[in-house]
């Protein structure tokens, strides 16, 4: 089994993807604009031609899939994000500090990353599409 986030977006989805692909090196996978949707799509308004209907990003075993949504489908889509957060993990220091600062670039940061009493670093933010991030670093196991 697989459990992949899904998030969404206001017309940002590709920006935003290309974003997480380059900083997790990662690569997507599908991308399917609402342009390309069969005739017969109930959403044929031509503002939303180049917004994604489906977008999924492979990053080694791991996925996360988005789509560009209007208010009018999703309500609630124009309010910040709540109540969850996509949470990376990695026993490289380095590596999540790393990632903790390309994700925090032009968002804003809630705990910085630093030592935690569970964690030799671990920090909280909210990057510049409003999607609320963990970034973990797994302490060594003794023995």
């Amino acid at each position: 089994m697989k459990i992949v986030t899904s998030l969404s977006f206001q017309g940002q989805c590709r920006e935003a993807f290309e974003f997480y692909a380059k900083i997790l090196g990662g690569k997507i996978t599908a991308a399917f604009p609402y342009g390309e949707a069969p005739p017969d799509m109930p959403i044929s308004d031509p503002k939303y031609r180049d917004w994604l209907m489906h977008c999924w990003l492979e990053v080694g075993d791991q996925a996360l899939m988005g789509a560009d949504m209007d208010a009018a489908w999703a309500p609630n889509i124009d309010k910040p994000k709540n109540g969850f957060d996509v949470t990376l993990h990695t026993n490289d220091k380095a590596e999540a500090q790393r990632w903790f600062d390309a994700l925090s670039d032009g968002g804003r940061q809630v705990m910085p990353f630093s030592e935690t009493f569970w964690s030799p670093g671990f920090g909280s933010l909210v990057d510049k599409f409003g999607v609320p991030w963990m970034v973990n670093t797994i302490p060594a196991t003794e023995g």
